[in-house]
């Protein structure tokens, strides 16, 4: 079985952690970047006889995460894979309210793991791997909310906004080499993970949106982790991949 590298953040929970279950049933080396580590990953890894290197790391602290990535890529064999992708998958959601309610230090850790620590770990994974001779990708799992305002969401608007936007620069830098990777921002569809549960339980006088999220799952609109995860990986592995900067998952 052919094997690839995986770099995969927030694969604790929700379509990280089906991200991550789905990788290591296909026998891949994964590298799992969490607040936690899963139990399950390890029992999965063990069964389909994947790699599974999981570290517990805050990814508000995106200097050390970075650096930590970069020594630990220096220290490869690439020969031993076929490629190497990044995925950008953690996201922190600040309590929902408005802008003025809202407290520096939840914006802060929103903006820090949402984007400066993606930009971080991009950074780290570009320059450790730029003479690896395999294709490379960066996937960063994005939002429809970059794309479109919504009020009470101005820090995870702002942070998914940014990604799609460092994604678009870091596209154009890639491009420039022979074997540039292969990057895009990707808004995975509508998911029933635990920010969902957030936002159907905020006050509705705090968050205006609120029925549209609570209609979202009455009719059954809501995409299961799995059913996520699987539509996301499917995406990452076209041969297109990375023809467009930002993308839906939904066409």
């Amino acid at each position: 079985m052919t094997s690839h590298l995986y770099v995969l953040t927030g694969a604790s929970r929700g379509m990280g952690l089906a991200m991550a279950e789905q990788l290591l049933q296909q026998g891949h080396t994964l590298l799992c970047i969490s607040r936690h580590t899963h139990p399950a990953l390890a029992a999965t890894a063990h069964k389909c006889g994947a790699n599974l290197i999981p570290w517990i790391q805050d990814l508000a602290d995106s200097v050390s995460a970075s650096e930590r990535l970069r020594a630990w890529l220096h220290a490869q064999d690439p020969t031993r894979w076929a490629s190497a992708s990044l995925i950008n998958n953690a996201g922190v959601i600040p309590p929902i309210g408005p802008l003025r309610q809202s407290r520096p230090a939840d914006l802060a850790q929103a903006l820090r793991v949402g984007l400066e620590a993606p930009m971080a770990l991009c950074a780290a994974f570009l320059e450790a791997t730029q003479a690896w001779p395999l294709p490379r990708k960066v996937l960063n799992i994005s939002s429809g909310l970059g794309r479109f305002p919504m009020a009470s969401q101005a820090g995870y608007c702002a942070a998914k906004a940014g990604m799609d936007h460092f994604t678009r620069c870091m596209a154009l830098d890639e491009a420039l080499h022979p074997n540039g990777a292969k990057v895009c921002s990707l808004a995975p569809g509508v998911i029933d993970t635990d920010m969902q549960v957030q936002l159907r339980g905020a006050p509705g006088e705090a968050f205006p949106d609120q029925s549209k999220f609570l209609q979202l799952q009455a009719q059954g609109q809501l995409s299961s982790p799995a059913q996520a995860a699987e539509q996301v990986l499917r995406f990452l592995a076209r041969p297109d991949f990375g023809s467009q900067p930002v993308a839906d998952v939904r066409g």
